[in-house]
């Protein structure tokens, strides 16, 4: 084949495989390298896709693509299919992370899901089966949340999720948000998140989850020892039963911003455990 042919051949094998994901030759070794992971990012109650911004930025550095899925917080059973279908859409081996109500959310949606290899809780609700969010964790058991009817406000909303679609969505208070949810972020910085927060409908908070996830595929978990919305020993219990691999940080239940080098030090964990 003459030199042009090869040049050819060799520019449609590079688009070929960052089009696929395929593994492709390193230059002069000719060993083939697997593609990296496809790291798919869900934010729980109370935050928004934004909040992944410092992981997304340094695990892309890393050469990880990255998706960070918009929950729509409306249902657990249809917010989970929105993230499964996501992950339908993307070829290739998936690391799969969720924050707080994320967790719950990333439990449903990989359930059978081939191409998850992984799960990464991070400051998350990990549910059994027939657990739901609003009942997983016995105050009296797993006291020091500070979530809960002093802290938080109501409104009626549409939501197409819920039986006759009307329900109530929850937020907190912005004179609590920073105790509540950020307390190791600058005051400026919560009164923002306070601001932009999205609200969580009780029907995502009270649907019973389904099969776990975590059951099948490898999971790992960071702990926020510092957490006032999820308590750490409840973490910790959600974590031993779903025999997850565990990391902690001294964090507030805002890691995703406080830490983001802890949060991406576990996911290239999973990633690496996982290829």
């Amino acid at each position: 084949m003459k030199r042009g042919g090869l040049m050819l051949l060799a520019a449609a094998t590079v688009v070929a495989s960052a089009s696929t994901g395929a593994a492709y030759a390193v230059a002069g070794t000719g060993k083939p390298t697997k593609a990296k992971p496809t790291v798919v990012l869900v934010h729980g109650a109370f935050a928004d896709s934004s909040g992944w911004n410092d992981e997304i930025s340094r695990l892309q550095r890393r050469g990880y693509p990255v998706v960070a899925v918009p929950n729509p917080l409306r249902g657990l059973t249809s917010d989970a299919a929105y993230v499964r279908s996501v992950l339908q859409s993307i070829p290739g081996p998936v690391v799969l992370v969720g924050h707080s109500y994320g967790g719950a959310v990333i439990t449903n949606a990989a359930t059978g899901m081939k191409n998850v290899k992984a799960l990464v809780y991070v400051g998350a609700f990990i549910p059994a089966k027939n657990e739901n969010v609003a009942t997983i964790l016995d105050p009296a058991k797993y006291p020091g949340s500070l979530l809960g009817p002093a802290t938080t406000a109501h409104r009626k909303v549409a939501n197409p999720a819920a039986p006759g679609g009307t329900d109530t969505e929850t937020s907190i208070k912005p004179a609590d948000f920073r105790r509540v949810f950020a307390a190791d972020l600058p005051a400026r910085k919560a009164a923002l998140l306070a601001a932009t927060q999205r609200p969580m409908a009780d029907t995502a908070a009270i649907q019973p989850s389904g099969n776990p996830a975590w059951a099948t595929i490898p999971s790992w978990d960071l702990i926020t020892l510092d957490d006032k919305a999820i308590p750490p020993a409840g973490q910790q219990f959600m974590a031993q039963r779903a025999h997850a691999r565990v990391q902690t940080v001294h964090s507030s239940h805002a890691v995703m911003l406080a830490h983001p080098d802890a949060v991406v030090r576990i996911v290239m964990d999973a990633a690496h455990h996982t290829s």
